[in-house]
């Protein structure tokens, strides 16, 4: 889940965080699919990297039950889509060292209620929109439309069963073993790196396991501080689990971020319409006014590079206290800064109501850390927090509360008047456009100078 609108936020306060991933490949003319350079040769990014690790829960659920397309018809298209996705991923980071696929075991205590929650509400979701489905398309049937054959009730996919301990799972880490040897065994990139499959029998969050080796690894004496570290998820945490390691050199792969996406009917699969507003095959569905697709429809989607080393640099100029009573360390700030940013959101705990990101959230809490430190001093200490100095932060941040209600609530009952203006201002050009046709009368000829017959009631001259 991550921290809600923090990728956004960081895009546009950091923009030089963000670069496109450079991948070499050509289209295949005669099946149209992607033909990757070859994963042997020097990395077209410019740099060449050690690690890759995968949280592949990130993989699994877009390529089993996508938002953007079509979802596959049957598991083994889902199979092979995960396996695809792995094989680009691979191609574009090109690792030498080691690749690591995580997959989530059993949650910790902590995160349990909000799965539970989560996923009771996304089976009721799922129920009453196969109900919906199922009404729409007898409808449109009824009335003569075309559509594309529906699915059997054995087909359709529960995301439910992306769990530990489903028969899925079980599955899915079968098929994965059998990737893995079969490309150790036939692509000349794989051989000569270390594999680790940590499949849902491992207990912890993909996430965190993939920490705890990196952990594990910074503390063998022979463990090399130049290491090139990729991480591919899509969540904002990993961003803040990525600077808690302290590493120099650590980037993380993502999708890129379109806040626009279209995504296609549950009807028709066609795109620029929602599922009540659809009228079967070949027929033309009202756009919606709202459908201004950021890329291309079927276009496929593009990796981004985000580098924590330059969000590093960033983050040193922002956390930067002249004048400080004892020795400042970056490192020490730099955990203050990833504490302080979960209290926005996460996974684990409740976020706190009077902290959005959008309203500006972690730049008033670093102005509040600052007066702390001041006042008293770092809050972490070889990885441990000290409740009082955070005590401070929560004090000061309490006494701002009732400000930040109250900006809120302005900006929402100011935000509701200009929505009811415009809406007002929409019905009234609706109104008026529709007694110019009603009433009007065009001019005949191309030299008459005929006026057009308005309301005489209206302009005051009665009844002609």
């Amino acid at each position: 889940m991550g921290v809600p609108a923090f990728f956004r936020w960081l895009s546009r306060k950091y923009p030089s965080v963000i670069i496109e991933c450079n991948e070499n490949k050509q289209v295949d003319a005669d099946t149209g699919r992607n033909i990757y350079e070859d994963a042997t040769l020097p990395n077209p990014n410019g740099i060449e990297f050690d690690n890759l690790y995968l949280d592949m829960n990130g993989i699994i659920h877009p390529c089993t039950h996508p938002e953007d397309k079509p979802a596959p018809k049957n598991e083994d298209e889902m199979m092979v889509a995960i396996f695809e996705c792995i094989d680009r991923l691979f191609g574009i980071v090109r690792p030498r060292k080691l690749l690591y696929m995580a997959i989530d075991g059993v949650a910790p205590r902590a995160k349990m209620n909000q799965q539970r929650s989560r996923r009771f509400r996304a089976a009721k979701e799922t129920t009453e929109k196969r109900l919906e489905v199922a009404r729409i398309r007898e409808e449109l049937l009824s009335r003569g439309c075309k559509l594309p054959p529906e699915k059997e009730k054995g087909d359709h996919f529960d995301s439910n069963c992306i769990t530990p301990g489903t028969p899925f799972m079980d599955r899915l880490s079968k098929c994965l073993h059998y990737f893995v040897h079969d490309r150790l065994n036939n692509n000349p990139a794989w051989k000569g790196i270390k594999v680790i499959l940590s499949d849902a029998n491992v207990p912890g969050e993909g996430e965190h396991k993939i920490m705890d080796y990196i952990r594990k690894q910074r503390a063998q004496p022979d463990h090399d501080p130049n290491t090139q570290h990729v991480l591919c998820g899509a969540d904002a945490d990993l961003i803040m689990l990525g600077l808690a390691t302290h590493e120099p050199n650590f980037t993380i792969i993502r999708e890129e971020f379109l806040p626009n996406k279209p995504r296609p009917c549950d009807i028709c699969n066609g795109f620029g319409h929602e599922m009540d507003k659809c009228v079967g095959l070949g027929a033309t569905a009202p756009t919606s006014a709202n459908f201004k697709p950021d890329v291309p429809i079927g276009a496929e989607v593009k990796f981004i590079f985000v580098r924590l080393s330059v969000l590093r640099e960033y983050l040193k100029q922002t956390l930067e206290m002249p004048n400080l009573p004892f020795e400042y360390s970056f490192e020490r700030a730099l955990d203050d800064w990833v504490f302080m940013c979960f209290f926005v959101g996460n996974d684990f705990l409740p976020h706190l109501p009077s902290l959005e990101i959008r309203e500006g959230t972690v730049d008033r809490l670093v102005e509040l850390y600052k007066k702390c430190v001041y006042r008293q001093g770092l809050s972490h200490r070889l990885g441990r927090c000290k409740s009082d100095r955070v005590q401070l932060i929560m004090t000061d941040l309490g006494n701002a509360e009732d400000q930040i209600f109250k900006s809120r609530q302005r900006r929402e009952e100011q935000f509701k008047a200009r929505d009811k203006a415009r809406k007002r201002q929409e019905r009234n050009q609706d109104h008026g456009s529709l007694n110019q046709s009603a009433f009007g009368a065009s001019a005949v000829g191309p030299n008459s100078q005929q006026k057009s017959v308005g309301n005489y009631k209206e302009e005051g001259r009665g009844t002609p």
